[in-house]
């Protein structure tokens, strides 16, 4: 019975053995779920945080982003708006500018044998070409002034308002006197001002007065030679090489006087020509090959002569730039 009695209270001891490590086996299946469903959650909840808090950061950005794009837009509104304004006034200041040179009309009605090449680097210019009629005499001048754009076109209107003044206010005929005038008219006019300024202009100035034997021209250079061509060749009158302005070592401009038969013919001009950088090796046209091209269509009418002296600039220039304002008259007499 004891016997009995042992086996039986082993074998319920081996069953509640058997029963606790299933509960205590369960026990830890639970717990395991549990931390794996808690890990699982509080992982969940640190990707949706770091998922918000990035969806706020890129709308902060976007919001950013939009507000500089923005400003961009104002701020390009209002670099458009000062653009235009700047070029108003720039075409208002060549629409003043036009207003001093000479008509082509009015050119072609004293000088019915005559061109005019002018090619602003900008839309206003330091070039310009004048010309006054008093009594018999007819004055023509190809003019460079210091710079160019809209600081040139200023000194521009100084100068040409000089030479106006010259032969009309002080009765001035003569070429070399009359730069003589001009020089002083530019300086007094900048000398008002506080600061040293020395700008001035370079020009070729021609006197056309007619003659029994043809024609008699005076002629007046500051640094700009004159050109002429007669009997098939081209010849070259020197200019003063000292500026229509202010200057250290100034003398008065010289006046050269020539008689001139029918058919000859006068290139007044200014650097812009000469000095355009192209080529294969990008290099200076030069004065040598400037005149060379004048020879080469001397024979053509002066009205033929103009296109084909812008086609070989153009052809010259390339892809590159204008460096500077081109001027050239041609007049046949």
């Amino acid at each position: 019975m004891n016997y009995e009695f042992e086996q039986k209270q082993t074998t319920e001891q081996a069953k509640r053995d058997k029963e606790q490590a299933i509960a205590e086996q369960e026990r830890k299946r639970r717990d395991i779920l549990l931390y794996s469903f808690m890990f699982g959650f509080a992982l969940m909840l640190t990707l949706a945080f770091i998922i918000y808090q990035g969806y706020k950061q890129k709308r902060r950005d976007n919001l950013i982003i939009i507000e500089e794009k923005k400003e961009v837009e104002r701020q390009k509104a209002l670099v458009e708006e000062k653009n235009k304004e700047v070029m108003d006034s720039i075409m208002y200041a060549k629409y003043l500018q036009d207003a001093i040179l000479p008509t082509l009309s009015s050119i072609k009605q004293h000088l019915p044998e005559s061109f005019v090449l002018y090619k602003p680097k900008d839309i206003v210019a330091g070039d310009f070409y004048w010309l006054e009629q008093t009594g018999d005499s007819v004055l023509i001048a190809a003019a460079d002034c210091t710079g160019h754009g809209v600081p040139g076109a200023l000194v521009s209107v100084v100068c040409s308002n000089a030479l106006n003044r010259a032969v009309k206010e002080f009765k001035i005929i003569e070429p070399g006197k009359i730069l003589d005038k001009v020089r002083e008219l530019v300086v007094e006019t900048f000398e008002k001002s506080e600061s040293n300024v020395q700008d001035g202009m370079d020009i070729s100035l021609a006197c056309l007065t007619p003659s029994k034997a043809g024609m008699q021209v005076q002629w007046s250079g500051a640094f700009n030679p004159l050109w002429y061509l007669q009997d098939g060749e081209m010849k070259e009158v020197g200019a003063d090489k000292q500026p229509v302005g202010k200057f250290e070592s100034q003398n008065v401009f010289t006046t050269h006087t020539l008689q001139l038969k029918k058919g000859d013919v006068l290139y007044l001009f200014t650097d812009g020509y000469a000095d355009q950088f192209g080529g294969p090796k990008g290099k200076k046209f030069k004065y040598k090959q400037f005149q060379e091209s004048l020879l080469v269509i001397s024979n053509k009418s002066m009205d033929e002569q103009k296109q084909p002296l812008e086609e070989t600039l153009k052809e010259w220039k390339g892809e590159l730039g204008q460096m500077d304002d081109v001027l050239v008259i041609g007049i046949r007499i």
